[in-house]
């Protein structure tokens, strides 16, 4: 783990490469899971307040499960808030586009300049998750392993793309601008290490 400012960083995000096929996984990430989209307290009130212009931008498997449960629910197993399912698993602010790639129907508004919020802050880092333990002011940034993306991975490996390269903008949206700085600082001493080290073994 890499300490950055005061989060600490899987070395995952530097090691690991990858970059979304959704011409191969069809967006499964919004389709498959347990559990929805994690949510901050703040992003819970503003989906509340857009809810009413999103919903042209929804199914109506997902708006007739906003109507029964709401726009998020509670997980348990995971201690947090998170967008609502519908009952087989799907997010409720799904979309499948005429390809049946599964879309997100708040990135589609966003897309429209319909609102100015492109989507929860989770969904836009995946698949790099936070990690809180606020009770020890702990937070961290973690890579979620998943298979459906595979794809993604050998993507990422054809095109030399590390992990916190392809979230990069998600991590400046969260974190600042100068937080991801630090971190590409990090990340490419480490990167030039290794092929220094590498180069030492090849000799």
């Amino acid at each position: 783990m890499l300490l950055i400012q005061d989060l600490l960083v899987s070395d995952a995000l530097i090691e690991e490469q990858f970059v979304c096929h959704l011409d191969k996984c069809k967006g499964a990430c919004c389709w498959l899971g347990d559990f929805g989209a994690p949510l901050e307290s703040d992003e819970i009130k503003l989906l509340r307040e857009i809810l009413p212009v999103l919903k042209p931008y929804l199914e109506k498997e997902g708006l007739e499960r906003i109507e029964e449960v709401g726009v998020t629910q509670y997980f348990e197993e995971r201690n947090f808030h998170g967008t609502a399912l519908r009952e087989n698993g799907a997010c409720v602010f799904l979309s499948y586009g005429k390809s049946g790639v599964a879309k997100c129907g708040i990135e589609r508004a966003w897309e429209d300049g319909v609102i100015e919020w492109k989507k929860p802050v989770s969904c836009h880092l995946y698949p790099v998750r936070v990690r809180k333990v606020p009770e020890m002011h702990f937070e961290a940034l973690n890579y979620d392993d998943w298979s459906i993306c595979k794809d993604a991975c050998t993507l990422g490996k054809s095109l030399k793309v590390p992990l916190y390269i392809f979230v990069r903008e998600a991590i400046e949206r969260k974190y600042g601008k100068e937080f991801w700085n630090e971190l590409d600082e990090v990340a490419r001493d480490l990167m030039h290490k290794t092929d220094r080290d590498d180069l030492d073994v090849a000799e």
